[in-house]
């Protein structure tokens, strides 16, 4: 029989806070983490809003436990941070991590460009390239991968995913799928992101960012804002589980990745990708859409995907879309680490039977009937999520995590 996958340990770094219980308490009270750069060296510092960790790169080192040590770029630091949180909340040590084989599946967009940026064009100056020549691993997005295992003990299959903004969520399929074949009983699976100016600059070219806070789901949207952080979730399968009487916060029970190829950059305008990947997800969950009572949808309040993941919901829903919201204008927009950061976000739905606020909406879209939740909703019974994350290319990831019946 094919084995389930629950989630055993969770762990995150993003800009509202440094651990999953900061995370929670200000979403709790809907507090933003969006402001202004403070060490990105940039023409935008003080125009571009940012989701940024408060914290510069030699305090992350101290905090992931690495003070001192060369070679770490900003998103290995902020990954090996959510990385030991989630192995500890899981109760595995490097001996526990040996006993049974454990993957690792990372996913990074930006790698450790943080820091080569910042020296690139020194490679032109034979008596500088030395400086970049440090930090030219990093130019490779599994050098963070690496040097995060490598750190803590997992030693077993690592693979490193980069598939733009649904990265993690892929991520977290792949260490799924290895689990129920049988490849192996435990995988932690996530991603970590550092802000950049070559990303920044880049959406800044798509004309994709918002000067003001981003508004998901809002007539007036004009794009995003970006963000970092890092989130690791612990997977097993339910052997596992009943061998060690392992804590189970909730089940991934269902997943799909559909790639439509609409547009480099544009999702089908009706939500062909996102609907079929929802559909999809929900069908290996076994539940319906009436199990489901909140989506975490990707709501980066660009234009173009606004419009399609709100018509994709229309469609799988009918007339009984539920409770929906963009976590987006807590955290900024992660890219590659967000669909793991909102699958923990999701869990904390169902664990603490809340349903988290679309933060800054205030008109409806003229191409929907639907709107997002807009303030905190306590006590609401939340058994099964729908967390979305799309990528350029059309690559749409869907998750349906739900609450553990044992």
């Amino acid at each position: 029989m094919t084995e389930r996958v629950f989630i055993t340990g969770m762990g995150m770094i993003t800009a509202i806070g440094d651990q999953v219980a900061g995370n929670l308490h200000n979403l709790q009270q809907e507090q933003s983490g969006l402001g202004f750069t403070s060490y990105i060296d940039t023409i935008y510092k003080t125009v571009l809003p940012v989701g940024e960790v408060k914290h510069s790169s030699e305090t992350l080192a101290g905090m992931a436990g690495v003070a001192g040590q060369e070679g770490y770029s900003r998103t290995a630091l902020l990954g090996l941070i959510a990385m030991r949180e989630a192995l500890q909340q899981a109760g595995l040590d490097k001996a526990a991590l040996q006993q049974t084989p454990t993957g690792f599946i990372n996913a990074s967009t930006v790698g450790g460009m943080c820091d080569t940026e910042k020296v690139y064009f020194e490679i032109a100056d034979p008596n500088k390239a030395g400086s970049f020549l440090k930090y030219i691993n990093g130019l490779d997005c599994a050098d963070c991968t690496e040097r995060i295992a490598d750190a803590v003990g997992l030693c077993d299959h690592i693979a490193t995913i980069s598939t733009a903004c649904s990265s993690s969520a892929n991520a977290l399929m792949f260490g799924a799928r290895m689990i129920k074949q049988g490849l192996l009983q435990r995988v932690v699976c996530g991603g970590t992101e550092a802000l950049t100016k070559f990303t920044l600059n880049g959406f800044n070219s798509l004309k994709n960012i918002d000067k003001q806070f981003c508004r998901p789901f809002d007539q007036q949207r004009t794009g995003l804002n970006l963000g970092e952080g890092a989130a690791y979730l612990v997977l097993e399968s339910e052997s596992l589980v009943k061998q060690n009487n392992s804590t189970v916060l909730a089940e991934l029970s269902g997943y799909c990745n559909t790639n439509e190829a609409f547009h480099p950059t544009s999702p089908s305008p009706e939500g062909d990708g996102a609907y079929e990947a929802m559909q999809n997800a929900l069908a290996m969950s076994g539940r319906t859409v009436q199990d489901i009572q909140y989506v975490n949808v990707h709501g980066t309040a660009t234009l173009n995907n606004d419009v399609s993941e709100g018509k994709a919901l229309e469609r799988l829903f009918g007339d009984a879309v539920p409770m929906f919201s963009s976590t987006k204008p807590f955290t900024g927009h992660t890219l590659a680490a967000a669909g793991a950061i909102e699958a923990i976000y999701a869990i904390l739905a169902i664990q603490q039977q809340i349903i988290f606020p679309n933060l800054n909406f205030s008109e409806q879209m003229e191409e929907l009937r639907i709107t997002p939740v807009t303030t905190l909703v306590k006590g609401y019974p939340v058994n099964n999520v729908i967390s979305n994350s799309f990528g350029f290319g059309g690559n749409n990831a869907s998750l349906v995590i739900s609450k553990y019946e044992g």
